[in-house]
């Protein structure tokens, strides 16, 4: 899930380049044999991280130095097709494992399992790995940082209402969610606000909480399913949004970002957002005001088909998907070995931890995570150190046909579901007979 920007106008400022400045890198073939390397840092702390491990990396290796390229979340995927098609494309690209696919099935990306030297394959987990590992299991990015979808709460309006506040141990279930949601609810207040401008990954990667997946594979092909446990919290928002009124539908079509003020203001108690928006909580609440971190609730369980209530007690299921951040090497370049090298370098425990806390996220690497800054209650950061065991590939990775899938089909159905505008049914029909068609098409 591609990043959103927490302050637009500045993030364009910082982040947007032109599309000579990323389309200058030629595969190591630069005039003085530089690498380069296109990093999507956007806010200062990560910017200023990046290039200082840049600069560090040059003054240790003056024989292979890399030069440091800003690209834009905005454009990346374009730019970089652009720039594979014309044989200039950076050697080093930071990206997200779900712009990967395509690339990796186009022969653009080198596939790193020869490359990876063994400390690093071994300091991140395999369920990591999985998130960059495409087709013919070849492996197309070391994934170094990632983000929980987590609840924001209101600290004070918990604390009134009674409400036993989730720990990562010991999460709600989403019938606790839900009931919750309604002790929350009264006057102005909204019990939690769903963001659902871009509605289907975290519709997707949050089913894996119930058992669901969505996506499946059948033969060997890609499938869609939307059975029960694949359904299950989609569920669950409908039911706030149109009978319950626990969440508003005004909130619906909007960001992240957009909830924030509501938030702030007591309108709403509960907002989920990815991780990384604790940066921006932190910047912009008011003064005395408290908020929380929570885990997402979960289901019981992680087969498909499992009960998605779950209880208090042991057993219950807080997996989810997610599609970290990638470090990958162009096919092109004639330098592969150097490349992987300063990739080592940058991922790091040391350097990942640091990478890590500059844009507010979690790193993959086991050792990162022990880092004293990343377990400490201040600002959610232990909340989320521990679900990142729980983190696992988005389903929707690797799958070709899913950017048409969401577009077309999947973005529009579930915005008319969740605002009432249709039911189970119809939004079961289009997303799995009209989805199965668009995916067909692409493995023939």
């Amino acid at each position: 899930m591609r990043r959103r920007r927490f302050l637009a106008a500045a993030s364009a400022a910082l982040a947007a380049p032109s599309a000579a400045a990323l389309l200058g890198g030629c595969a190591g073939s630069g005039d003085d044999g530089t690498l380069d390397y296109l990093s999507l840092a956007w806010q200062k702390e990560s910017m200023e991280a990046n290039k200082a491990l840049v600069a560090e990396w040059n003054k240790r290796n003056p024989n292979r130095k890399v030069r440091y390229v800003q690209g834009s979340w905005d454009t990346v995927h374009d730019q970089l097709l652009t720039s594979f098609e014309g044989g200039e494309a950076p050697d080093i690209i930071h990206d997200e494992a779900n712009d990967l696919t395509d690339f990796a099935h186009g022969g653009y990306l080198a596939d790193l399992r020869g490359l990876l030297p063994a400390g690093l394959k071994q300091q991140i987990p395999q369920r990591s790995w999985d998130m960059a590992t495409f087709p013919d299991d070849g492996v197309y990015g070391v994934p170094f940082v990632q983000e929980p979808r987590v609840l924001i709460a209101n600290r004070k309006l918990l604390d009134q209402a009674g409400i036993r506040a989730p720990e990562p141990e010991r999460p709600w279930s989403w019938p606790e969610f839900e009931e919750a949601a309604k002790e929350l609810r009264g006057g102005r207040t909204f019990g939690v606000a769903w963001s659902m401008k871009e509605p289907v990954n975290q519709s997707v990667n949050l089913s894996l909480t119930t058992g669901g997946a969505v996506f499946y594979q059948e033969d060997g092909k890609n499938v869609v399913r939307f059975d029960e446990a694949d359904s299950y919290v989609s569920e669950v928002i409908h039911r706030q949004v149109n009978k319950t009124r626990t969440a508003p539908e005004g909130s619906l079509g909007m960001g992240g970002s957009d909830t924030l003020p509501g938030f702030f203001s007591g309108r709403y108690a509960m907002v989920p957002l990815n991780f990384s928006f604790r940066q921006q909580v932190q910047q912009q609440a008011p003064d005395g005001f408290e908020w929380v971190t929570l885990p997402m609730p979960a289901g019981r369980g992680g087969g498909a088909g499992t009960d998605a209530g779950g209880g208090s007690g042991t057993g219950r299921a807080a997996v989810q998907g997610v599609s970290p951040q990638t470090l990958s090497i162009a096919q092109d370049t004639e330098r592969k070995e150097d490349a992987m090298a300063f990739i080592a370098f940058m991922t790091r425990p040391d350097h990942m931890a640091r990478l890590a806390k500059g844009d507010w996220m979690v790193p993959t690497g086991t050792e990162a995570l022990r880092d004293p800054e990343l377990n400490t209650a201040r600002h959610g950061w232990r909340t989320g150190v521990h679900m990142s065991s729980d983190l696992r590939a988005s389903p929707v990775l690797g799958v070709r046909g899913y950017a048409e899938w969401m577009d077309k089909i999947a973005t529009p159905a579930f915005q008319e579901f969740y605002s009432g505008g249709i039911g189970l049914g119809e939004l079961r029909d289009k997303l799995v007979e009209d989805g199965n068609r668009i995916l067909a098409r692409y493995q023939r």
